[in-house]
């Protein structure tokens, strides 16, 4: 049964690991892009949901991709960039593979151009508008990422097993305390049964030898009862000490 419950334990730990981190991976993808245009990231790595094919078939719409701060004097033709842009009259970001490299008076423009488009890209960019370096992509996680960006998502995939799991570690304080009482009163009750053990031996000397056989009987069944209680006792004590292990 400990055995069970010590595998449930960390079964339990594990998935609440995973949910911290995919809470995390949603965090930075979903808040990526600030009101002042910069960009979060983690160890110079930002993760983002691909919202389109432009650049099919390298990475698809729902992807998730990954890029990473780079020098944009040693970016070449080909390599696919993140950068600011406008597109349909808003600010995003977008993630198409330089076509072109223009240089003027030691300044740098690239052209972009999605591998899924018939045309490059109308906006002609520079260093300043680059983010950072394509790197690698996780095929469908960026539809993970953006149902995690909805409300209901959210709470279904996050907020409600973390209160769960908080639900169940006050569950198990409970469970420990009362584990805990209950074996101090059982040391209690096996002190009163000592107690009584020894003030039967101390008691008169003056008994006859008809009572004395039937004094002795009674002293030895107090024992054995103390005895039996000790025993209780201390098993409580290491269940509750067990499970104060498997909960760590």
């Amino acid at each position: 049964m400990q055995s069970v419950k010590k595998v449930a334990s960390i079964a339990l730990s594990v998935v609440m690991w995973i949910i911290i981190l995919v809470a995390a991976l949603y965090a930075f993808t979903t808040l990526a892009t600030r009101e002042d245009g910069s960009v979060s990231d983690i160890a110079g790595f930002t993760p983002l949901a691909v919202q389109s094919d432009s650049m099919a078939p390298t990475f698809n719409k729902g992807d998730l991709i990954f890029i990473k701060k780079c020098d944009t004097s040693k970016l070449e033709v080909g390599d696919i960039v993140t950068f600011h842009t406008i597109i349909d009259n808003e600010y995003a970001l977008n993630t198409h593979r330089i076509a072109a490299i223009d240089e003027v008076n030691g300044m740098r423009s690239f052209t972009t151009k999605g591998d899924n488009n018939d045309v490059a890209d109308t906006h002609i960019i520079s260093d300043g508008d680059i983010v950072g370096k394509y790197v690698f992509a996780l095929p469908q996680m960026g539809k993970v990422m953006d149902f995690l960006s909805s409300s209901m998502g959210f709470l279904i995939v996050i907020v409600l097993p973390m209160l769960l799991f908080f639900i169940y570690q006050v569950y198990h304080l409970i469970v420990v305390g009362m584990n805990l009482k209950r074996a101090m009163a059982e040391e209690d009750r096996l002190a009163a049964a000592a107690a009584i053990v020894d003030a039967e031996g101390k008691g008169d000397t003056t008994v006859t030898a008809d009572n004395a056989a039937e004094q002795l009987a009674q002293a030895e069944a107090k024992l054995e009862e103390a005895r039996r209680l000790k025993a209780e006792a201390e098993a409580a004590m290491n269940a509750t000490k067990q499970e104060g292990t498997d909960g760590e």
